[in-house]
């Protein structure tokens, strides 16, 4: 993907002479979460909507220099790292730097999740299932080799959640039948958390339990 054609410029940073009146009127006339910061030119930083109007208007920017915070990515970081800059620092701006530290615009949250959204993890049709395993028990090669042995395609997978004995991961699989690698994943020891069609194993569980109740109360 070419984040570089989206790129947008038309918020130059204010410098550190400028008052802190002149950054709350920005952000008043704006959404964005930060608002970028610079010094004869140089890149030094954001300054967030939260600190902003806790400041008084009167003062330079200056005076609050230690409220910049230095998050930028370069023009040739790739979308998951833009994606993760942006989580990391939770601001829907993100100021892009050329290879010489010269700043050149900002990437805005929304375009980036589009960008995102565009990928065939989401924009091809399939299912979801959302598997866990042991942190040193897990392996992508594993679950590939899950997928593509029940005939199916896999999409996508990432780590959605992670603690200090258990991952979770989604998957999403191209159009098949989720049943039977649902079963393929429980014979390799896998817990299924969730899956986006109907699991008709857990649907006989509950049938042959139903059953058993109206048996013993024959």
């Amino acid at each position: 993907m070419q984040l570089q054609n989206f790129v947008i410029n038309d918020i130059k940073p204010l410098g550190i002479a400028d008052k802190i009146g002149d950054l709350q009127l920005l952000f008043n006339q704006l959404t964005y979460s930060h608002i970028p910061i610079q010094n004869e030119g140089i890149y030094m930083g954001c300054i967030s909507e939260t600190d902003a109007h806790c400041f008084d208007s009167a003062k330079p920017i200056s005076e609050y220099n230690y409220t910049i915070e230095g998050f930028f990515v370069r023009s040739t970081t790739n979308w998951l790292d833009v994606l993760e800059a942006f989580a990391l620092n939770d601001s829907n701006i993100m100021p892009v730097l050329d290879e010489n530290n010269k700043y050149i615009g900002y990437y805005e949250l929304n375009d980036i999740i589009h960008l995102f959204n565009e990928t065939p993890f989401f924009s091809e049709p399939g299912g979801i299932l959302i598997v866990e395993k042991g942190i040193h028990d897990y392996s992508f090669s594993e679950i590939s080799q899950i997928v593509e042995t029940n005939d199916a395609k896999l999409l996508g997978a990432f780590i959605s959640k992670m603690s200090s004995d258990l991952a979770q991961i989604t998957i999403k699989i191209g159009n098949s039948s989720l049943n039977d690698i649902i079963q393929t994943f429980r014979r390799y020891s896998y817990n299924v958390v969730s899956g986006h069609e109907e699991d008709s194993y857990i649907e006989s569980l509950k049938e042959r339990s139903q059953y058993l109740d109206k048996y013993l109360n024959m």
